[in-house]
């Protein structure tokens, strides 16, 4: 039978604890991704429906193209 010493039992320990930081570190950095991540995202106003058609370039410059040429 194998005998278990303490050097043994501390390791695991140790081994147990440096995973759980090194988890809590990417954990953390995720968060911070994802907090920036939103922050620019909510600065870009959101258009919906016609508005975001009709201020889409192609079709300002169908409109323009419709008054210098004619309909």
């Amino acid at each position: 039978m194998a005998r278990h010493d303490g050097a043994d039992e501390d390791r695991g320990r140790r081994r147990r604890a440096q995973s759980f930081v090194l988890g809590g570190i990417v954990g953390a950095s995720a968060v911070a991704a994802a907090l920036r991540r939103a922050r620019r995202s909510r600065r870009r106003p959101v258009q919906t429906g016609l508005a975001a058609f009709e201020s889409a370039p192609c079709y300002r410059e169908l409109l323009e193209r419709e008054r210098r040429d004619g309909p």
